[in-house]
């Protein structure tokens, strides 16, 4: 069998479900290849990945090519802290202005759509740059930042007392839709899990596993992440304690389909999307 290459988003979100198989406390029969979420969507699409945290967007367009792990997924209950919208103005003032967004996220940029044309009501021009607030900020009047990027640039905004406004987009959405948010999901490719489905049963264990493995040993983890990113370690706590979900149970699922609805009523699906999940009929 084709050794397995299994994507990690380089994002503190991910850390509780790769953890255990970064330290070797769970042992993985493969390999973790680890980028932004754009470069591991292109290349899961491409055929270089086995598995990998698809961006929820991109699954809707290309469902057929794939089939979602149970029980897992990225997502929040309202506030997610680490998709973030900085702007000049309030948000309902933007009307006619362009906003800049990181070329690292697929999902975010569409979320942010949805919210500008459905709950906002207003048209902004959307610019992919890459990721600095300083740079968004001088090149439009607001700038979408993900993951660390956005976590490092909130904590910017508060040391430096910059006059902006931060527009958090899983409260956002929840303000308006009323529902949890997705952002990824775990993803295999058909043709490998139908060539090897006790292999595939196997891995969703395993990144089941590796979560619970994770989200026990928190301290462990933020202290890591703090490592990594210089987030002080109560922003640290308040995220993974109170934060970033991992669940996709049915409320989740409503949720998701939830979102692509309104990317179907936006033009930016082209149909509607059904979930098929493995292990389910």
């Amino acid at each position: 069998m084709t050794r397995l290459r299994l994507g990690q988003v380089e994002y503190l979100n991910c850390l509780p479900v790769y953890h255990a198989l970064e330290e070797g406390l769970l042992p993985l029969d493969g390999e973790l290849v680890k980028g932004p979420p754009t470069r591991l969507n292109r290349m899961f699409l491409e055929g270089d990945l086995h598995c990998t945290p698809l961006s929820s967007i991109e699954y809707a367009r290309h469902a057929g090519d794939c089939f979602i792990l149970p029980r897992l997924s990225i997502a929040s209950d309202g506030r997610v802290a680490s998709i973030l919208f900085f702007s000049h103005l309030p948000v309902t003032e933007l009307e006619g202005k362009r906003a800049c967004v990181t070329t690292a996220s697929a999902t975010s940029v569409v979320l942010l759509r949805i919210l500008f044309e459905h709950y906002y009501h207003v048209e902004v021009e959307l610019c992919p740059v890459e990721a600095d607030l300083r740079t968004m900020l001088k090149m439009g009047d607001g700038a979408l930042l993900i993951g660390d990027d956005a976590m490092l640039a909130h904590q910017q905004v508060i040391r430096e007392n910059m006059p902006v406004f931060i527009t958090d987009l899983g409260q956002a959405w929840k303000d308006f839709t009323g529902e949890r948010m997705v952002y990824a999901l775990w993803v295999i490719r058909r043709e490998f899990a139908e060539a090897h489905p006790e292999e595939t049963t196997a891995l969703a264990e395993l990144l089941s596993r590796s979560r619970e493995v994770g989200m026990g040993e928190l301290p462990t983890l933020i202290e890591k992440a703090h490592r990594r990113t210089g987030l002080p370690q109560p922003v640290l706590e308040d995220y993974f304690n109170n934060v970033i979900r991992y669940d996709f149970d049915e409320d989740y699922r409503r949720a998701l389909l939830t979102f692509y609805d309104y990317a179907y009523k936006s033009g930016i699906i082209e149909e509607r999307v059904r979930l098929t999940i493995w292990g389910e009929e």
